[in-house]
């Protein structure tokens, strides 16, 4: 009867320490997936402006060699999705130009505030 009762003592044990490890880690992982959200404006500056410029228009000379999108026009606007916006940010774009993926480096979140940041840019 004591092994049995050891071992049951041991079993409880292991719970109570896998059941604090969670409290003690879940609240620095939530903290690291939320929390850690750049603003839309410092995402642009970032990533962006190096190619699309500071107000959008593509003109500097990395987004002329690149082909660019002049993301203030307004008929582009009305033509694309919100999905393809996202997507051309995160997985790249090579068929008017060369932009390349950002997905190992934001996070959706971020990806969908610079869609609503392009979107602002609409001349």
């Amino acid at each position: 009867m004591c092994l049995f009762a050891a071992k049951v003592m041991m079993a409880t044990m292991q719970i109570y320490l896998a059941v604090i490890l969670m409290l003690v880690c879940l609240p620095a992982f939530a903290a690291n997936t939320s929390n850690n959200m750049r603003p839309a404006s410092q995402l642009y500056r970032r990533y962006c402006i190096s190619c699309h410029g500071s107000d959008g228009k593509a003109k500097t000379s990395k987004g002329k060699f690149s082909h660019a999108r002049d993301l203030t026009n307004a008929e582009w606007h009305t033509e694309v999705s919100d999905e393809r916006i996202f997507n051309s940010i995160m997985n790249g774009r090579n068929v008017r130009g060369n932009m390349p993926a950002f997905a190992n480096k934001l996070n959706e979140k971020e990806a969908d505030s610079l869609v609503s940041f392009v979107r602002g840019l609409k001349g």
